[in-house]
C-alpha cells in the first residue's frame, strides 16, 4: 500500500548561509537541555545499579547500551525524524501537535485536548527542574577542585539562576548570539574529553551491541527497570527539538543533531564507561574525573556556561508555552512584554517568570544535589514524550491519511519504549518523582477550572443576552441621540449584543454614528496571513461586524489588525474611535454547577487576568470600561 508524509517546508529550503546559521543557532537553544546531560546521566545510571557496589564491567557496558540505543530510538527515530515532520504550519510543540491533531479529526477531541493539557503541564514542570539539576549538577564540580567550597555549592547555584531570572525582563537578545558559539566549545569539549578516555580503554566500544543492553535488564530485574529511569536522563530535552521547530526548521535542526550533537554525546558518554571500567571510584562524579585536576575549574565555568544556556532555553520555552496555552483558551490572560523589536517570539511574562523562579529554589533548597533531583526529572519528559507519540498517531492516521494499523505498526513501538520509561520513572515517586506529578496535576486542574467555568460564564452570559438582529429592529423603532465617532464593542459572539452596549444605551442613552461588534478569535494555526485578518460584514446603516483572526503564537495587536480594514473600506482613525470593554466582577452563587472551592480559583484565575486592553494593545486614553456583577 503506498502511504504519503506530507513535507511542509515552507521557508525550510534556505540558502547555504542561512542554513548553517540556523543550524548553529539550533545548536545554542534547541539542545542545550540534552547537550548537559552527561553531567549527571551516566553517573546516576551506573550508580542506581551498583548500589554502593564497584561498577562491574556488565553494570557499565549495559548501561551504555541503554544510553545509546534510547538516543537513538527516543530522539533520533522519533522525534528528529518522524515528528519533525508533523509540523503546524512550520510550528510544532506539545499544543501545536495537539491544534494539529483536533484540526485533522474536524472536531474538538477531549481525549486530544486531555493529552495536550498533561503534556503542557509537565512541560513546564521541567521547565522549573532543568535549570535546578542543570546548573546544580555543574557547580558541583567545585567539590572536586576544592573540597572545602562543597558548603557553597547550593548558596552558589541560588545565587546563578536569581541573576538568570532576574535578567529575563531585559531579553535574550543580547546573550543569545553567544548561546551557538559556546555550545559549539561546550560539545567539542565534552567529545575530546570522552576520545581520550575511550583510546585507553577502546572495549567499551563493543556497548554498540544492544545485547549488552538486553541482558543488562533480564539480569537485573527491578533495579533494572530503576536503573532504566536514570537512563532516561539521557534523552530529557528531546522534546526540545520538536517543540523549537518554528524557530530552526527541521532540516537544520536534524543536521545539527546528526553530524555535531549527538556524535559529541555518545562519544562522551562511551568516554565515561570507559573511565569507569580503568577506575571504578571514578563514578562519585564520572564526568569531572575526564580531565585532569588543572583542567577542572575551566570545565566546570563551561559547563557552568552551558547550563545557563540550558536553563534560558527551556525559560523561554515556558513563555512560548504558556502564550499559546491563553491563545487556546486554556488559561486566564497573563502579561506579555516584547523584549525585541524585530522579533515577536522573544517574549517575557512576569508572572511566570516568578512562578518558575519560585518552584526552581524550592527544588534546589528541597534536594540540594543534583543526585536527589534525579530522580524528579525524568517523570516529566517521559509523560510529554508519551502525550507526544499518542497525539502523533492521530496526526498520522488522519492527517497523513495512513491506514490505522499502519500508523499503529509506526507509532506503537515509540509509546511502548516511552511507557516503560515513564513507568521506570513512577518507580521513582516516594524519592522525587512526585514533585513533577504533583505540579501537573495542580496544572490540570487549573486549566479544567479556567475551561470549565468560562463554559458556564458562558452560558449563564447568553441566557440574559439579546440577539442583535432584535436590539437592530427595536434602534429602527425607536432611535437614540446619535453622537459622532465610532465605538468599537468587543465581544465572543457577534450575534449578541454586547454587554457594554446595552450598558451604554441603558445609562447614556446615546448611540454612536458607527459600531462595530469586534470579536477575536483564535485560529488551529500557530498564525494567519494577513489576508485572512479581517473579515467586516455590514449588517445595517451604523452596525458592522468584525472578525479578526490571529494564530495561536501570534500576540493580538487590534489597534495593527483593524488597520487592515482601511483596506476593506473601513475608515478607520484610532483617535476618533473609543473601545467599550466590560469588565465582570464574578461572585459566587449560592447554586453553582462547581464545587465551591473550583468556584474560588475560577474567581480568582479572572482576577488575576491581565487587563483585555493590556493584552489586545488598545490604547488605554481610547478605552471605556463597564463594570457589570455576575454570579457564578
Amino acid at each position: 500500500m503506498a502511504v504519503s508524509v506530507p513535507s511542509t517546508e515552507a521557508g525550510e529550503q534556505p540558502a547555504i548561509a542561512g542554513f548553517w546559521t540556523l543550524a548553529l543557532g539550533s545548536i545554542g537553544v534547541v539542545f542545550g537541555d540534552i547537550g548537559t546531560s552527561p553531567l549527571y546521566a551516566f553517573r546516576e545510571a551506573v550508580s542506581g545499579a551498583a548500589q554502593g557496589q564497584p561498577a562491574s564491567r556488565v553494570i557499565v557496558l549495559g548501561v551504555l547500551s541503554l544510553i545509546l540505543w534510547a538516543l537513538l530510538i527516543v530522539v533520533t527515530a522519533k522525534y528528529v525524524l518522524l515528528l519533525l515532520r508533523a509540523d503546524n504550519n512550520g510550528e510544532g510543540g506539545t499544543l501545536s501537535l495537539m491544534a494539529l491533531g483536533q484540526r485533522a479529526l474536524g472536531r474538538r477531541s477531549w481525549p486530544l485536548l486531555a493529552l495536550g493539557v498533561v503534556g503542557a503541564s509537565m512541560f513546564i514542570g521541567d521547565s522549573m527542574i532543568t535549570p535546578a539539576i542543570s546548573v546544580l549538577s555543574a557547580v558541583e564540580g567545585l567539590k572536586l577542585a576544592t573540597p572545602a567550597l562543597e558548603h557553597y555549592v547550593v548558596p552558589l547555584t541560588v545565587l546563578i539562576l536569581v541573576v538568570l531570572f532576574a535578567f529575563q525582563s531585559r531579553g535574550t537578545a543580547r546573550v543569545a548570539s553567544a548561546f551557538g558559539p559556546v555550545m559549539i566549545v561546550w560539545f567539542g569539549t565534552i567529545a575530546a574529553m570522552g576520545i581520550v578516555n575511550i583510546c585507553d580503554d577502546p572495549s567499551v566500544l563493543t556497548a554498540i551491541n544492544p545485547y549488552y543492553g538486553v541482558q543488562f535488564l533480564l539480569s537485573h530485574g527491578t533495579i533494572g527497570l530503576v536503573t532504566l529511569g536514570a537512563v532516561f536522563l539521557a534523552v530529557t530535552g528531546g522534546e526540545a527539538l520538536y517543540a523549537d521547530l518554528g524557530h530552526f526548521g527541521r532540516k537544520p535542526i536534524q543536521a545539527a543533531w546528526l553530524y555535531f550533537v549527538l556524535p559529541a554525546l555518545l562519544i562522551n558518554y562511551f568516554g565515561q564507561g570507559a573511565l569507569v571500567l580503568s577506575d571504578p571510584t571514578t563514578i562519585e562524579n564520572s564526568f569531572y574525573r575526564m580531565v585532569p585536576e588543572v583542567l577542572l575549574l575551566p570545565l566546570v565555568a563551561l559547563a557552568t556556561a552551558a547550563t545557563v544556556i540550558a536553563s534560558q532555553a527551556v525559560i523561554t520555552g515556558a513563555y512560548s508555552l504558556t502564550r499559546q496555552a491563553v491563545q487556546l483558551g486554556l488559561l486566564p490572560r497573563f502579561e506579555v512584554r516584547y523584549t525585541s523589536e524585530t522579533h515577536a517570539g522573544q517574549i517575557y511574562l512576569p508572572r511566570v517568570n516568578r512562578l518558575l523562579l519560585i518552584g526552581v529554589l524550592l527544588l534546589v533548597l528541597l534536594f540540594r544535589t543534583s543526585s536527589g533531583l534525579a530522580s524528579a526529572y525524568g517523570i516529566a519528559v517521559s509523560t510529554t514524550m508519551v502525550a507526544d507519540g499518542i497525539m502523533g498517531f492521530v496526526v498520522i492516521w488522519k492527517l497523513w491519511n495512513w491506514r490505522a494499523a499502519t500508523a499503529a505498526a509506526l507509532i506503537l513501538p515509540f509509546v511502548v519504549v516511552d511507557t516503560t520509561f515513564f513507568s521506570a520513572n513512577l518507580l521513582k515517586l516516594f524519592e522525587g518523582a512526585w514533585v513533577p506529578l504533583l505540579f501537573g496535576v495542580a496544572m490540570a486542574v487549573t486549566i479544567w477550572t479556567w475551561r470549565r467555568g468560562s463554559a458556564m460564564l458562558i452560558a449563564k452570559t447568553r441566557r440574559i443576552e439579546v440577539p442583535l438582529a432584535d436590539l437592530l429592529k427595536s434602534l429602527e423603532k425607536r432611535p437614540p441621540h446619535i453622537v459622532k465617532g465610532t465605538a468599537v464593542f468587543l465581544t465572543s459572539d457577534p450575534s449578541f449584543v454586547p454587554t457594554a452596549l446595552l450598558h451604554n444605551l441603558k445609562h447614556n442613552k446615546v448611540l454612536h454614528e458607527h459600531n462595530v461588534i469586534l470579536t477575536i478569535e483564535t485560529a488551529p494555526t500557530p498564525r494567519v496571513d494577513v489576508s485572512e485578518r479581517v473579515r467586516m460584514e455590514s449588517v445595517s446603516e451604523r452596525f458592522a461586524t468584525v472578525r479578526l483572526r490571529f494564530g495561536f503564537m501570534e500576540s493580538p495587536n487590534v489597534p495593527k489588525a483593524l488597520a487592515v480594514a482601511r483596506k476593506l473600506g473601513w475608515q478607520f482613525d484610532i483617535m476618533s474611535t473609543s473601545f467599550f470593554v466590560s469588565r465582570r466582577s464574578l461572585k459566587p452563587a449560592a447554586q453553582s454547577g462547581m464545587p465551591r472551592w473550583q468556584d474560588h480559583l475560577f474567581i480568582a484565575l479572572t482576577r488575576s487576568a491581565n487587563d483585555a486592553t493590556d493584552y489586545f494593545q488598545i490604547p488605554t486614553g481610547r478605552v471605556v470600561e463597564v463594570g457589570t456583577q455576575v454570579t457564578i
